[in-house]
């Protein structure tokens, strides 16, 4: 439910404005890819009464251009290796001098392997992280514009922020050669998107994207992030839900003005 709220209302948006919805299919997760829940998406879509132009972007056809932007980084010595597994960075975080701080994307690294001498290319199946101070060195404020419910108008963050709530983030895992942050930001451009309508919950990994765009050369959309759908318990109405997947409404007979109600759209 949550999802075919993003969508839908991301398809009005489009529509209002005399625009075109984009859908694009993200898995540079290969375990978690199947083409059963592909197919899924495109049905109940359909079903919901969405239109998008085909073909649609699939992110594991495009790992040459986020390698590409990885190498540009890499020798601009802003990417290092980073060899830490998850239970190496909690255990150098469990000093008491040091603690646990949280950003976007979890616990914030301590930059264990910061200072590890690199080399001339990146190295093959591994783990790189961007060194964010020295990626906010040169750069002044940053800035996108905010359009959704809750943080309207024009956003500004400083390099400071991004040292202290992100931290060096990861671009490329080990098992992936990419990262969302990075591959999302490189679709988005090469998409040609004007307006990114997403969850509210990814309000501040938006920070991220605007860095990479400044780091990379490449266009700032506007953001749109929505309210989460929550149950009466306050849980998030997402792709984990399973009991409440668009296919089994459809089994028990509701149309697809009952989602939309059912949503609040």
């Amino acid at each position: 439910m949550g999802h075919a709220y993003s969508a839908i209302l991301a398809h009005d948006m489009a529509v209002a404005e005399g625009g075109t919805f984009l859908l694009r299919i993200e898995d540079i997760d290969r375990s978690r890819a199947r083409n059963a829940w592909e197919e899924q998406i495109y049905d109940d879509l359909e079903w919901l009464g969405l239109w998008w132009p085909m073909p649609v972007m699939r992110q594991s056809e495009r790992m040459g251009v986020y390698e590409n932007a990885l190498q540009t980084l890499w020798d601009r010595d802003l990417l290092y290796h980073c060899t830490c597994t998850r239970r190496d960075i909690q255990n150098a975080l469990s000093a008491p001098q040091e603690g646990a701080p949280m950003g976007p994307d979890g616990v914030i690294y301590p930059g264990t392997c910061r200072d590890v001498p690199g080399t001339d290319h990146i190295p093959n199946d591994t783990t790189l992280r961007l060194n964010m101070s020295k990626a906010v060195d040169s750069l002044k404020a940053l800035s996108f514009t905010e359009t959704g419910p809750a943080h309207q108008g024009l956003q500004e963050f400083h390099s400071d922020t991004l040292l202290k709530s992100v931290g060096d983030i990861v671009l490329a895992r080990k098992d992936m050669g990419t990262s969302y942050h990075l591959s999302v930001v490189l679709d988005d451009a090469a998409q040609g998107i004007t307006d990114v309508v997403r969850g509210e919950d990814l309000f501040d990994a938006t920070q991220i994207h605007v860095l990479l765009q400044n780091l990379l050369s490449l266009p700032t959309p506007t953001y749109h992030h929505h309210k989460l759908i929550r149950d009466n318990d306050g849980k998030r109405l997402a792709k984990r839900d399973d009991a409440r997947a668009i296919s089994k409404y459809r089994a028990e007979g509701y149309t697809p003005d009952n989602i939309r109600k059912m949503v609040g759209l």
